[in-house]
């Protein structure tokens, strides 16, 4: 860009500025997006940036492939039940290690790094994500029964930006794996979030799975059950959707999901007239 594009660009963004100033922003980042390191550190700083301009982001994190490393590094069989992965006991301490040791201190780094200001939380810190076994099937995977948004609220009025790995905890001190697009709904409701963004390694939901540009730009609730019903929504992004739906019912405003694989794509989203990925209204 030359510095007359450049400003073009700030005066596109002006309005989305305002609109998103002083408002709670939840993203989720996660999975295959998180693999490249440069990537990962771009997408770091375009959220400080979003930061610096008024808006009250919060980061939550998942970590599948992390978590599959360390388990075969340490001997440990992975085993996936209906898509979700199984967690007895022993490995639910592994998935604790892993988020909220490696992952979600490598983020806080990156952001820090940045200029930005950012703090590490789990959803055990303060109670934050309160859960119950969701299925026997699966072992220690949390069904969220209670979110607690005390000390996220604490730390946006700081100026910091929290990064939660999404660990849950029970009455008994059980440890859960849970499901990271569902803790991003569960928070972003509980927070009155003004949006939710799925960072993941997807464009976006496609009218034709074989056809990138066949991206669907905008959906209603309302519409999600024939999409479903006919195909477009369907397999793994079933979930992903529903935790959209999730949120929207929760009253945030729009959900969307973006590709976390483009360069500055959440910036692309936010604050121009082009945005990316599929808004949930």
């Amino acid at each position: 860009m030359n510095k007359q594009e450049q400003a073009e660009f700030l005066i596109e963004a002006m309005p989305y500025i305002k609109k998103y100033f002083n408002k709670v922003l939840v993203v989720k980042y996660g999975g295959n997006a998180m693999i490249d390191e440069n990537l990962k550190s771009s997408v770091m700083r375009d959220l400080v940036v979003l930061n610096l301009l008024g808006i009250k982001v919060v980061l939550v994190h998942g970590g599948g492939p992390e978590i599959s490393e360390t388990v075969k590094k340490m001997g440990m069989e992975t085993r996936f039940v209906d898509g979700l992965r199984y967690t007895d006991k022993e490995t639910s301490e592994v998935v604790r290690m892993v988020l909220s040791g490696k992952v979600n201190k490598s983020l806080v780094d990156l952001l820090c790094k940045h200029g930005g200001k950012a703090i590490g939380v789990c959803g055990q810190d303060n109670h934050m994500i309160k859960c119950e076994m969701q299925d026997e099937k699966l072992g220690y995977v949390g069904r969220i029964t209670e979110i607690n948004t005390q000390l996220i609220t604490d730390m946006l009025g700081l100026g910091y930006v929290p990064v939660v790995s999404t660990i849950g905890y029970d009455d008994e001190g059980n440890v859960y794996n849970v499901n990271a697009d569902t803790a991003a709904a569960a928070l972003a409701g509980a927070l009155n979030a003004e949006s939710l963004i799925l960072m993941t390694d997807i464009r976006g939901l496609l009218e034709d799975k074989d056809n990138p540009d066949s991206l669907i730009h905008k959906v209603y609730v309302s519409d999600i059950p024939a999409l479903i019903k006919q195909g477009i929504i369907s397999g793994g992004m079933i979930p992903k959707i529903e935790c959209c739906k999730d949120a929207i019912r929760r009253g945030v405003k729009k959900a969307v999901i973006i590709d976390g694989r483009v360069s500055h794509s959440i910036l692309i989203e936010l604050l121009s007239d082009e945005g990316s990925g599929t808004m949930f209204l």
